[in-house]
């Protein structure tokens, strides 16, 4: 996996996808559109347009609550955003994430340690974080399996298109 070099973008603890991409846009369906009006409530209108390609946000604890809509995930990505590192996240927009292609990193201490406006270099593979505005490491499980054939084939509907999908599998039964 290629190593992400961005910019960091802080938020607090809590920030559900109502702060991402507030509600009255939810009848878009243009990721480039959503991507217009990402962090409006909290940063202001253009945020998108000051976010550079391959920026990474930093979130605390329980990033991405509250509905479970994809359109958050979405607009940020669409924005450029390279990968979001977080004391948590929400569950489903943990899966909705990986589902399009959008690299999620829960890692406390670099979420609680990292500044608005630092530069990180996050290699997804090694799992490994390096704050190059600190010098600052910070180490979290390697991404593999199916997490990783999500983010090379830029998703889930990609990586079923390109390595097709297979109904016969077993699955484990949880009764």
């Amino acid at each position: 996996m290629d190593i992400i070099h961005g910019k960091v973008w802080k938020f607090g603890d809590n920030v559900d996808t109502d702060l991402i991409i507030p509600a009255r846009y939810l009848n878009m369906t243009d990721p480039e559109e959503l991507a217009a009006h990402l962090f409006e409530p909290i940063k202001g209108e253009n945020f998108n347009e000051i976010v550079g390609e391959s920026d990474i946000v930093i979130g605390g604890d329980n990033f991405g609550c509250g509905s479970s809509r994809e359109h958050a995930p979405i607009a940020l990505k669409a924005s450029g955003v390279a990968c979001v590192v977080a004391k948590t996240f929400a569950r489903i927009f943990y899966r909705n994430s990986f589902n399009i292609g959008l690299p999620l990193i829960i890692q406390p201490e670099a979420a609680e340690d990292i500044q608005d406006g630092e530069i990180l270099n996050i290699n997804l593979g090694e799992g490994k974080i390096k704050n190059q505005t600190t010098s600052k490491e910070y180490s979290f499980p390697a991404l593999e399996g199916m997490m990783i054939k999500l983010l090379e084939n830029k998703g889930l509907i990609s990586y079923i298109l390109n390595e097709g999908y297979d109904s016969s599998e077993k699955r484990e039964s949880s009764g």
